[in-house]
């Protein structure tokens, strides 16, 4: 897969088409096909397909969205929670949770952090969140739930989209094969990726941050990815 920055109007290059290329979100099918607003074009020639991913867009809930909530303060038998700035709170019930009841419900004060699923989501109306799959009552196999230690990073909607999906970023996938101990990664929609390194400790959950921070705000490729990986992994003496 390759990938390019473009902003609005901008033409689709010719290098990218095909007769059979289909084009997908956000790109005009005009003569030739333009971008219709800023973002990074992505080519897939296996699928034969171009979507430009917007960059840079406020996170809207949809339901089925992983996202990692921060909690604000507990507003009767719900936490009330922060997904993103400028997005609404959400609502976790203190009982959506695997096994929770009202003695072993986690006890959660604010600024602590959960990884969550949204139930429910529609414009004006509140968002609802959930610890466990509606459909099994269970955690996995996300392992969602409360998220103890580590950092949490704040990157673009989407490339916590593309980190979901595995299109085109290797960069947790390289990170993990070459960091002694590896990590544990949580990554939510809504722009947030929690890390904990147990055996590489804050240098190990920086070096992470800082390969993140330089994917996303440089736009890399799969191999540009690596090349990261290897000298920031190099540079903290963690390989």
């Amino acid at each position: 897969m390759t990938s390019q920055v473009l902003l609005p109007g901008d033409a689709i290059p010719s290098s990218t088409l095909t007769p059979n290329t289909r084009l997908l979100r956000g790109i005009h099918p005009s003569s030739p096909p333009t971008s219709k607003q800023a973002g990074t074009l992505q080519s897939h020639p296996k699928k034969r397909t171009l979507t430009l991913t917007p960059t840079n867009i406020p996170y809207t809930p949809l339901t089925g969205d992983l996202v990692i909530a921060q909690v604000q303060r507990t507003v009767f038998e719900e936490f009330s929670c922060s997904l993103a700035p400028h997005t609404p709170s959400a609502f976790l019930p203190h009982l959506a949770f695997e096994g929770a009841n009202k003695k072993t419900r986690p006890q959660l004060k604010s600024n602590d952090l959960v990884y969550a699923k949204v139930t429910f989501a529609a414009r004006n109306m509140e968002t609802q969140l959930s610890c466990v799959d509606p459909a099994t009552g269970k955690s996995e196999p996300e392992m969602l739930g409360p998220l103890t230690g580590g950092m949490v990073f704040d990157v673009s909607v989407a490339l916590a989209e593309r980190l979901l999906r595995r299109d085109g970023v290797v960069v947790l996938e390289e990170l993990g094969e070459k960091m002694q101990g590896g990590f544990e990664v949580a990554v939510g929609k809504n722009g947030r990726v929690w890390v904990d390194c147990p055996q590489g400790g804050v240098r190990g959950v920086l070096a992470v941050g800082r390969c993140l921070r330089e994917t996303d705000e440089r736009r890399l490729t799969e191999d540009e990815q690596r090349r990261v990986v290897e000298r920031v992994v190099a540079e903290m003496g963690l390989g």
